[in-house]
């Protein structure tokens, strides 16, 4: 079965990005295939030459982290070292598949260990694939808590990491601007990494001012 899937996957989805396509075929095989089946796939659709049939293989185990700790920890420490940015896009999409399985409140602790992770593409994938964050389960509910998990990579050494946090605080800003605007006027903005961030999430509010 394994290999006649990624056959037809490398043969159906590999002529663009087709991410659209890439979800659909990853949610698909999920509902009709054990844990293990998906595991398997998984790592074999990770041997693909085709960054396309990588992201099925990410997204799989999206799906299936919180039953099988193996998929969980290939997304951790494998996945994360891809060096296609498209792929690391899926990451992202992969660890909030996760964090929605289990749960956003318990998936804190989770949350809390990928931003202490040395690889940027980890930190990143909990700031970009949360998105937006307000928008999510417990977090909707708790705004103040997903504004302080991303605040605490306003210092960030990597740009990539900043630019996202910075977005994803210009998100909730649409909703929550008091809570933004109490949360960065704390900020040592002598400090170019967070100035950085501070002028992402101050965005919107900075048009609404020149109304």
């Amino acid at each position: 079965m394994d290999q006649k899937i990624i056959k037809e996957w490398e043969r159906t989805l590999t002529d663009k990005e087709n991410l659209p396509a890439i979800k659909k075929n990853a949610r698909g095989f999920v509902k009709e295939h054990s844990v293990h089946e998906c595991w398997e796939v998984a790592q074999a659709c990770w041997q693909s030459p085709y960054f396309q049939v990588q992201e099925i293989a990410s997204l799989l185990c999206g799906h299936i982290a919180y039953q099988h700790h193996e998929a969980y920890l290939f997304l951790r420490d494998i996945v994360s070292y891809h060096q296609d940015w498209r792929v690391q896009e899926v990451l992202a999409m992969s660890f909030d598949c996760y964090c929605q399985s289990i749960g956003y409140e318990n998936a804190l602790s989770v949350i809390h260990e990928w931003l202490t992770l040395s690889n940027p593409n980890n930190r990143r994938a909990v700031s970009e694939g949360l998105r937006v964050w307000t928008s999510k389960d417990y977090f909707c509910d708790h705004p103040q808590i997903a504004i302080q998990i991303l605040s605490s990579l306003k210092e960030d050494e990597s740009l990539y990491v900043r630019k996202s946090v910075g977005n994803a605080l210009k998100d909730i800003s649409k909703k929550y601007p008091e809570l933004i605007i109490n949360e960065c006027e704390q900020w040592d903005l002598s400090d170019k990494k967070v100035k950085q961030v501070y002028q992402l999430a101050y965005k919107f509010m900075k048009k609404d001012n020149k109304k």
